[in-house]
């Protein structure tokens, strides 16, 4: 059988389930049937180090990719980019009422003008994340198949959605990590609800154990209950809420150390909040690490205070490392824990601190639960090969 040429469109590698997603989806693949490339708006992220030898990186081909991806150092290299990029930002945030609309609306009236297409022609083209990911797969990529992935319940991005059916309406195929999240797209896009398509995140459970043996997180303390919570630091992950959990934990006098792996926009304001709670000295933001694994298995509780999610990476392979987990209620959670792997609690510091103790009095029953299931879910891969394939 020839091979297909493939092509996945990501912003970059940085730290974020999507991200650890295809990376894991790359190590998976089966290379006899595709040439795969991969572009990436910046050549930067804990992941590329994890990308297989046999996936062409596509990386900076035009400078201008760099650009809505907010990279300031490089746009300040090239003054039109740079103020293409001020100007267009600029406009762009006062014409809309949120981040995720001013980012549509620059790709819309200003990036789509300037940026070129790709000269290679491909038999699958997939954006693997929504937003500009996807407008850039329709507007500069020529493919026999064309591919978008959303990562997320789509009404709690906050986008303009005339201009993303616009998108959706000239790809193929839209695929998303659950059914509720399917379900949340169909309310939302009636006339294209054929197009949507559920795989599940994919995830090894051998790598991942492999993984997790290399070290001892230098950060754990052995005489303390050890936290650790996983994510970007932005308002979808609710890092409030954990702050707050840690001040309820600090006056019911529980000795803790709750490390937070991640970066993103609202470091400094969250480390604020920390100092204002008096939290520091049990509570630290220890940025993005390549192997976050090694953390989860020698955690004693996995916690997710996120206010929105798809389908949680993080929880999936807590499960694996059989780390009991405390999550907030978002409306996906419930189709990926069951009250024998961990707590569902309110969005609120005090809900996630007792849930937190209710994993105390009992840890062993919920690792013990975890170690009789298999959460990987490599076979899963068959799926993805029926949509590329198909013709």
């Amino acid at each position: 059988m020839e091979k297909r040429n493939i092509l996945f469109v990501m912003s970059s590698l940085r730290n974020g389930g999507a991200e650890r997603s295809l990376v894991n989806l790359l190590q998976l693949l089966d290379y006899d049937r595709y040439n795969v490339d991969l572009l990436l708006f910046q050549n930067e992220g804990m992941f590329l180090k994890q990308v297989p030898k046999e996936v062409n990186i596509i990386s900076n081909c035009n400078k201008l990719y760099t650009l809505y991806d907010n990279n300031k150092t490089e746009a300040l290299k090239h003054p039109y980019l740079s103020v293409v990029h001020m100007i267009g930002t600029f406009i762009s945030r006062k014409k809309t009422n949120s981040v995720a609309k001013s980012r549509q609306y620059r790709w819309e009236h200003f990036y789509k003008k300037i940026i070129p297409e790709l000269t290679k022609e491909y038999d699958v083209a997939i954006a693997y994340m929504q937003r500009e990911q996807t407008y850039f797969l329709v507007d500069k990529v020529k493919a026999t198949k064309k591919i978008a992935w959303v990562h997320n319940e789509y009404s709690q991005l906050g986008h303009f959605k005339e201009m993303d059916l616009e998108y959706f309406e000239k790809v193929d195929k839209v695929v998303t990590i659950s059914d509720l999240c399917a379900k949340d797209l169909k309310k939302n896009f009636p006339s294209i609800a054929e197009k949507f398509v559920v795989l599940p995140n994919l995830t090894s459970s051998q790598v991942i154990r492999n993984l997790a043996k290399e070290f001892y997180p230098p950060e754990f303390k052995r005489d303390v209950l050890n936290i650790v919570s996983i994510g970007r630091l932005n308002a979808q992950k609710g890092f409030e809420f954990a702050l707050e959990a840690a001040l309820e934990l600090k006056k019911s006098r529980v000795k803790f150390h709750w490390v937070v792996l991640g970066i993103g926009s609202l470091k400094e304001e969250l480390e604020k909040k920390r100092e204002e709670l008096g939290v520091q000295d049990c509570f630290e933001f220890i940025g993005a690490r390549e192997n976050p694994y090694a953390y989860m298995k020698n955690a004693d509780v996995l916690v997710q205070s996120s206010r929105f999610e798809g389908k949680s990476v993080v929880l999936d392979e807590g499960k694996i490392l059989c780390c009991p987990i405390v999550t907030t209620n978002y409306p996906t959670v419930y189709d990926q824990i069951n009250e024998d792997e961990g707590v569902i609690v309110g969005m609120n510091g005090k809900e996630i601190a007792d849930g937190i103790m209710k994993i105390l009095k009992e840890p062993r029953r919920y690792s013990e639960y975890l170690s009789r299931h298999e959460y990987g879910n490599e076979k899963e891969i068959e799926g993805y090969y029926q949509l590329f394939d198909l013709q």
